[in-house]
């Protein structure tokens, strides 16, 4: 049953609201507001609105030196608009009415100087090249005929090509995804099918051997790990039974094929490899070998590498130079915990805080009278430095900061991907910086929209600490008495 709160944000939407259409197209997309996940409706809601925005700009072709700046604010609506789109799953929205809208709008985004060009590139070329989607793909060839476009499907498919290409070179979070793409779509001929899959069926060691030979990746890690005695699947790396008196001779073997399978960027091969380098038996021992490998397999999404390397770093803490000590060593262990390690949890706990019932904490009603604010700030038309401070209390409530961290944290460079840095010490050196995870997508809307309002300010315009705790308590003064009086009368 759909709350109050979607209805409320739905009715708004069919009104023509473009904030309003936005918002049911984030819940439809992430199931916030206890919403069915529907890729296509959040779709059609985003089509809406990026029109809506649109035939505003198309009204004010001419505009006055007065609208100059509802229209550079129309255009910044349109850029989040189209990076809300590229998260869209599009392969889920085939044949839904808006699928010819994000269609258009991926291929745009494609060429935008934007970061969402990446997410568009790597959908299409998810969606054009993967050999699981073959179906999907025939489905798609027959849509893009009908609309009658000066490309074919093939034509699509190699530039989807160059846009995995690309991908692959660039550092970014499709970057693996890309690679472990392209390592399927290497070229496969019959008799190297025919050697594989004898393998599989068989377990023939001279298919396997041969097929390894002819360069398929997935032939030279299974014969790395075998000649290893590694397990394959989920436990790579893990030894089969008593392994200690494994011949050097075989590891050597082993280390030469699993090293042209991490060539070709297969993340369990160097997850292997950093093993082989750690064992006393092996005559290439190397330590610092070994770390590398360990590095390369977690820079490619290996869990349980994610995990040794997180681990690794919160033992070095205190000789790795960095500016807030633990930072590194609580992103490789959250990424870890994300892909289901359970050791991570507990490591996680030790680094971070968790801060997740923001109404247990001292800032609950303050923070809910400065939402209420912000909600009509043209009613109370309030000062620009007073909207910061509500953001400022906001972002206090939902991670329990202090009344100096309040104040002081730089809000601009609070968020990192997995938790916030509160560092005030170029006020009160004394004081410690604390890591606090990021829990829930409330705490992430609340940083987004504290960064989109502290983007447009100056860094001078706050003040001195003096000037903002006189400011703090003439803000919370006005809240306390103007949201209690409403509630009293409620």
């Amino acid at each position: 049953m759909a709350s109050r709160e979607f209805l409320k944000i739905l009715q708004s939407a069919r009104l023509g609201d473009v904030l309003a259409q936005q918002s049911l197209a984030s819940a439809y997309l992430t199931g916030a507001l206890k919403t069915p996940i529907q890729p296509a409706n959040a779709l059609i809601w985003l089509e809406k609105s990026y029109f809506s925005i649109q035939n505003q700009l198309l009204i004010n072709k001419t505009p006055s030196n007065a609208e100059i700046l509802e229209l550079e604010h129309s255009n910044r609506e349109v850029q989040e608009i189209l990076e809300l789109i590229a998260t869209v799953p599009l392969a889920a929205t085939f044949n839904s009415p808006a699928f010819a809208f994000g269609w258009k709008s991926f291929w745009e985004l494609t060429t935008a100087s934007i970061p969402a060009s990446y997410a568009a590139q790597w959908q299409l070329a998810d969606l054009l090249l993967h050999p699981e989607k073959k179906e999907l793909q025939s489905e798609l060839a027959q849509w893009i005929s009908r609309q009658g476009g000066k490309r074919d499907f093939s034509a699509l498919q190699k530039i989807a090509k160059g846009f995995l290409l690309k991908l692959t070179e660039t550092e970014t979070s499709f970057t693996n995804s890309a690679k472990e793409l392209l390592i399927k779509l290497q070229p496969k001929d019959e008799a190297l099918s025919s050697l594989w899959n004898t393998w599989l069926a068989e377990k023939n060691e001279s298919a396997l051997l041969q097929a390894a030979e002819l360069g398929l990746t997935a032939a030279k890690l299974t014969l790395g790990l075998k000649l290893a005695q590694f397990e394959v699947g989920s436990n790579v790396g893990k030894p089969v039974g008593d392994v200690i008196d494994k011949s050097n001779a075989s590891l050597k073997k082993a280390a030469y094929w699993l090293e042209l399978a991490a060539k070709d960027g297969e993340r369990d091969a160097w997850f292997a490899l950093g093993e082989i380098y750690r064992r006393p038996q092996f005559s290439g021992y190397n330590a610092a070998e070994s770390d590398r490998c360990f590095d390369r397999a977690a820079d490619l999404g290996h869990a349980q590498a994610q995990f040794r390397k997180g681990a690794n770093l919160w033992r070095k803490r205190q000789k790795i130079e960095e500016k807030v000590r633990g930072l590194q060593a609580s992103y490789w262990v959250w990424q870890a915990h994300q892909q289901g390690i359970l050791e991570a949890q507990e490591l996680l706990g030790k680094i971070l805080e968790s801060v997740s019932n923001p109404q247990n904490n001292d800032w609950f009603d303050l923070a809910s009278y400065a939402e209420k604010t912000l909600n009509h700030h043209a009613e109370h038309q309030l000062d620009a430095e007073w909207i910061l401070l509500c953001h400022r209390i906001i972002i206090a409530n939902q991670f329990n900061l202090s009344k100096a961290e309040l104040l002081l944290c730089e809000v601009g460079q609070l968020q990192h991907e997995h938790c916030i840095v509160v560092d005030i010490r170029h006020e009160l050196p004394k004081i410690l910086p604390r890591l606090i995870q990021i829990d829930n997508t409330q705490q992430r809307r609340s940083l987004l929209a504290a960064g989109k309002a502290f983007a447009g300010s100056e860094l001078e315009q706050e003040g001195n600490l003096r000037q903002r705790r006189y400011r703090f308590d003439r803000v919370t003064e006005w809240l306390k008495a103007t949201f209690s009086q409403d509630q009293a009368v409620a």
